[in-house]
């Protein structure tokens, strides 16, 4: 059985009420009139080109963006004035939450392709977790997933080997699409090979030698950015679960 349409992330296009992504990134079961007064604060259509920032490092902190489609890369500048890129983000994420303690933003977002986002004011968005018990228990649950998934990338660089890391990282993409009614298996990557080893730890041509040796190992196809996933369970062999982050269920023996 084959997946779903392989991933355009430039082309996914969202509108909120009839969002298929809005469950990802707002709670489920909001009652209609609650829907219609967040309707009311989200400002919606930014669109930002390839290369733009959503926020520097040291910007004020007053915005949290849900991505509409393309993608985001987040770095901080380490001391020497080297970018240490700290993630990836897709349709459907929330940005920015991690400033609300400080104020300000401790990391920088920039546009991997052309992307849009909507804008939700963080005092407005205070007051309706405030007055619906659900956004509240919402905005906590994916706090506590960034939480997790930092947590699992400190573990990922300090005890997984080269191979399980990278494995880990294309599995973490795969769950990603296939969660979004994508391809699970075949998708084009929007970030570059210098990126993904600086998110890893890697040097880059350890990360290109390990794309040809899991090529070699029929575990995938990968021609420029875009890859083909033959053999989920071969990936999952490779690397080592993190508690904290699932990754996909192998798929039961013929």
């Amino acid at each position: 059985m084959k997946d779903s349409t392989v991933v355009d992330l430039s082309a996914i296009r969202t509108t909120c009420q009839n969002c298929g992504l809005y469950q990802l990134c707002l709670p489920m079961g909001l009652e209609e009139g609650d829907m219609d007064r967040l309707d009311k604060v989200i400002k919606r259509r930014r669109k930002i080109e390839k290369g733009d920032h959503l926020y520097r490092m040291r910007d004020a902190f007053n915005t949290v963006y849900a991505i509409r489609s393309g993608s985001v890369k987040t770095y901080t500048s380490i001391e020497n004035g080297a970018e240490q890129v700290t993630g990836f983000h897709l349709p459907g994420e929330l940005l920015g939450l991690n400033a609300v303690s400080t104020k300000f933003h401790t990391d920088s977002a920039v546009a991997l392709e052309t992307a849009s986002v909507c804008e939700i004011p963080f005092d407005r968005l205070e007051d309706l977790t405030r007055e619906i018990p659900s956004m509240q228990h919402h905005m906590l649950h994916v706090m506590s997933e960034e939480i997790q998934s930092d947590h699992c990338q400190l573990m990922m660089i300090a005890k997984m080997p080269a191979e399980a890391r990278l494995a880990r990282f294309l599995l973490s993409l795969s769950m990603h699409f296939g969660n979004r009614g994508f391809s699970a298996t075949e998708f084009n990557l929007s970030m570059s090979r210098n990126d993904i080893a600086n998110l890893l730890g890697l040097a880059v041509e350890t990360v290109s030698r390990l794309f040809s040796h899991f090529q070699d190992e029929g575990l995938l196809t990968v021609e420029r950015k875009h890859i083909v996933i033959h053999d989920i369970d071969g990936l999952m062999d490779v690397t080592t679960k993190c508690p904290s982050q699932p990754l996909p269920n192998k798929k039961s023996s013929d």
